[in-house]
C-alpha cells in the first residue's frame, strides 16, 4: 500500500517554534501504516516551513478564524481521507499507532472517533504510571468492558472528568465533520467536543494499548491552564452537563487536585 491508497492522515498542528516539532514529525512518518501528513498552522514562519520542506511534507496555512477550537475545527478538515488524526506538535506517536486505528475503524466503522491509552513524556523519561494516568484509564472502564456505542456508555466515560487524550484521538471523518470544537474555551475543547459526540449515533472506539506519548513540559496549554485555575472552572461548565450543580462543584475540585501530577 501507498500513501496515496491510505485511508488514514495526520494533520500535525505547528505553531510558533516548537522544540520538539521536528521529533513530533518524524514519529508520524515512521508509521507501520503509510499515513498521510500534513501540517496545519496559523502561525506560518521560515521554522515550519524549513522542516516541512526536510521532510518533504505538504503545509495549509489557517488564514481564517484563530483560537484553539478554530485551530482543531481547520485541522480536521484540512486531511483528505476518512480518518484523520489531530497531532499536537509536542507529542510523539509510536510506530504502530495508525495501523492499530485503521484495524479499529475497519472492525467499527460505526466509529464517532478511535483512541488508545497514552504515556507520559517529562524530559527524557517515559511516564506509564501517575495518579493522573491511573485515574484516567480507570474512568474508561465502560469503554472497556463494551465496543463504546451506547450513548449511557459513551457519556459515563465522561461524567467524572475527560478520560481521553485528545492528540491520541483518530475521527472518522465520514460522521465528525466541523465545526466541532468551542472557540471560546481554552483548555477543555476536546471534553466539549467528546460530549457533544457522545450524544450522537457512532462508536467511541477504544484501543486497549499505549501508543503515544503525551508530553508535560512548562509551556504547554495544559500546564498554564491548571497554574491559573483556568482548567478547574472550565471543568466545572462541561460537568454541568451531567450532574446539578452542588455535585458539579465537588467533582471540580476532586479533579483539580488529581491534575497536580499534570504540573512540573
Amino acid at each position: 500500500m501507498t500513501k496515496q491508497d491510505s485511508i488514514h492522515t495526520f494533520i500535525v498542528l505547528a505553531y510558533k517554534e516548537s522544540a520538539y516539532l521536528e521529533d513530533c514529525i518524524k514519529s508520524v512518518i515512521n508509521q507501520t501504516y503509510p499515513s498521510r501528513v500534513i501540517i496545519a498552522t496559523s502561525t506560518p514562519n521560515d521554522f515550519i516551513s524549513k522542516l516541512a520542506k526536510k521532510y518533504n511534507i505538504r503545509v495549509k496555512i489557517n488564514r481564517g478564524k484563530t483560537g484553539i477550537g478554530a485551530d482543531f475545527d481547520f485541522a480536521l478538515q484540512a486531511g483528505e481521507t476518512d480518518l484523520v488524526t489531530i497531532v499536537h506538535q509536542d507529542d510523539i506517536y509510536d510506530p504502530g499507532y495508525s495501523e492499530a486505528m485503521v484495524k479499529a475503524y475497519q472492525k467499527y466503522p460505526d466509529s464517532l472517533i478511535l483512541f488508545p491509552d497514552y504515556y507520559e513524556l517529562r524530559g527524557d523519561q517515559k511516564v506509564e504510571q501517575n495518579t493522573l494516568l491511573k485515574v484516567k484509564h480507570f474512568l474508561l472502564w465502560p469503554l472497556r468492558l463494551t465496543t463504546g456505542k451506547l450513548k449511557f456508555t459513551k457519556r459515563m466515560s465522561l461524567r467524572f472528568g475527560d478520560p481521553i487524550c485528545c492528540p491520541a484521538v483518530t475521527f472518522n471523518t465520514q460522521k465528525v465533520q466541523p465545526p466541532l470544537f468551542d472557540n471560546e474555551m481554552k483548555n477543555d475543547v476536546d471534553w466539549h467536543a467528546w460530549e457533544v459526540l457522545s450524544r450522537r449515533p457512532g462508536n467511541f472506539t477504544f484501543v486497549d494499548q499505549k501508543l503515544m506519548g503525551h508530553r508535560i513540559h512548562t509551556g504547554s496549554e495544559t500546564t498554564k491552564n491548571i497554574q491559573n485555575n483556568l482548567r478547574t472552572k472550565e471543568d466545572y461548565q462541561i460537568l454541568r452537563r451531567f450532574w446539578p450543580d452542588f455535585i458539579a462543584r465537588r467533582i471540580a475540585k476532586l479533579d483539580a487536585k488529581s491534575e497536580k501530577s499534570n504540573q512540573v
